[in-house]
């Protein structure tokens, strides 16, 4: 009997070994090629700086191109006035075909970086799950001095953990991160303009704050996310009111607030998840359903514990989302709290039909 305890341990101990060993190889190749890719992006970048240097110049060449006056000009011969009409003509093709390749460069690079932060994401991932499979590593879950819990619950509550950073990454990545980005661009246009163009960098100016402005609510919508929740203070209801508040403020959006279902009839994690809930769906609704109008409703319905966020946009085909394999982090993210709290979560949506996202939480028994 002890023989087969020992032979079954090394058995299990082998297999455990076999998984880490493999988790670690994952991780390091695609760390490696992670290293590469960034080294790459960043020579890429190194060579469009370098265009935008060239750009430039040739933009300060041509604003110093006019300084021949008219005794010079009339003092050159029909051939010698053809030759400087050309020179002019190849000088002007130049600058537009270097300004077109700065662009497009532009829009490559702005693509590798977006490649680059997810190759960092799928990393950072691996590297957890690694952390996570290692025995008596329970970090990423819960603190030593804290109960167990089950390892099958353990595994998802590190999935919603990654989930959510990935969210809030790719948010990040293609709101601020990018806005900033093209704030850069717009400025140094604006610098290479200003004493040949007033009012055209006076209108970019304009453009400029106007763009960062937006960029700022959206900075202040992923604050409200990531700080401790406003529950204890304002309650359920009154972190709805305020979620919704914001939004309408930010989009202009007429949003109506029917809060039927008594709070005190889920626990605390519950209201938790219903308020990420309804944060997220009114920022989803706010990026990209183009709506006038929302409806933020709670209702007791068949022993359920029912929030609806519905909105008047333009909606989306559901079925053909989920058959091309697009990633939705928001939806993801809402439908794996809701999992976490046993509650039933679904969208429905058509084109030009609007999108109603529900969530059904059980409330026969109140966890504590």
């Amino acid at each position: 009997m002890d023989a087969h305890r020992t032979e079954s341990a090394t058995r299990f101990d082998e297999l455990h070994a076999e998984a880490a060993e493999a988790l670690a190889y994952a991780a390091n190749t695609l760390s490696a090629t992670r290293d590469r890719y960034r080294q790459a992006y960043l020579d890429d970048l190194g060579r469009w700086q370098g265009l935008a240097d060239d750009l430039g110049s040739l933009e300060h060449e041509g604003d110093g191109g006019d300084d021949l006056g008219d005794d010079a000009i009339g003092g050159q011969s029909s051939d010698e006035l053809a030759a400087t009409a050309a020179e002019a003509g190849a000088a002007d093709l130049r600058l537009r075909l270097v300004r077109v390749e700065v662009e497009r460069s532009r829009g490559e690079l702005a693509e590798h970086e977006a490649e680059l932060s997810r190759l960092e994401l799928a990393t950072r991932n691996l590297e957890s799950t690694w952390l996570f499979l290692e025995r008596g590593d329970s970090s990423l879950v819960t603190e030593p001095s804290l109960p167990s819990i089950p390892t099958e619950l353990q595994m998802r509550i590190v999935e919603a953990q990654e989930a959510e950073r990935a969210r809030l990454a790719q948010e990040v990545h293609d709101g601020p991160a990018q806005a900033l980005s093209n704030a850069i661009f717009q400025a140094e246009f604006i610098e290479r303009v200003f004493d040949s163009d007033p009012a055209m960098a006076l209108q970019e100016l304009r453009f400029l704050r106007e763009l960062l402005r937006r960029e700022l609510g959206d900075v202040r919508t992923f604050i409200g996310q990531l700080r401790p929740p406003v529950l204890v203070e304002l309650g359920l209801d009154g972190s709805i009111a305020d979620a919704v508040t914001t939004i309408a403020a930010l989009s202009g959006m007429q949003i109506t607030v029917d809060l039927a279902a008594p709070a005190d009839r889920l626990a605390e994690a519950a209201q938790t998840v219903v308020l990420r809930v309804v944060q997220e769906a009114l920022q989803n609704t706010r990026k990209h359903a183009a709506a006038t109008n929302a409806v933020v409703a709670t209702l007791i319905e068949g022993g359920e514990w029912v929030l609806e966020v519905r909105d008047d946009g333009r909606g989306f085909d559901t079925g053909a989302v989920a058959a091309r394999g697009r990633r939705n982090f928001g939806l993801q993210f809402m439908r794996e709290r809701a999992e976490l709290i046993g509650a039933r979560f679904e969208v429905r949506s058509r084109p030009e039909a609007g999108t109603v996202v529900r969530l059904a939480i059980p409330v026969g028994q109140k966890e504590s």
